[in-house]
């Protein structure tokens, strides 16, 4: 089982959720938005299996830092190229299993995700 875990290395959510991969012996590659780079194709497919407002985060800094005017606006088009240009502004973290996609950390979750 081939396990992808896309986001942030800085981010507190990621790191409790790689924690809890690795205290459960979970083998996963990490896919740091910053580093390795970001798509149109990879937040296309995102949104469109989540839908472009469960991937977009409100609450942190970047969105709250977005115009009345640009929040206003969102919609599938331009909230896609939106997170591309501010990647902090994605959902984390997003993890891959073969070709089923999971968004967001809680410890309950990961348990019924992984079957522990």
């Amino acid at each position: 089982m081939s396990v992808i875990m896309y986001g942030i290395p800085n981010c507190d959510t990621i790191k409790k959720a790689k924690k809890w991969l690795q205290e459960h012996q979970i083998e996963f590659t990490f896919h740091d938005y910053r580093k390795q780079g970001i798509t149109t194709d990879m937040v296309g497919e995102f949104c469109d299996y989540f839908g472009w407002e469960q991937v977009l985060n409100k609450r942190g800094t970047t969105y709250r830092q977005l115009s009345d005017e640009q929040k206003q606006t969102l919609d599938h088009n331009n909230a896609i190229a939106l997170l591309i240009e501010h990647p902090a502004m994605i959902k984390r973290p997003i993890i891959r299993i073969g070709d089923l996609l999971h968004i967001g950390f809680k410890a309950d979750q990961y348990d019924n995700i992984f079957h522990i």
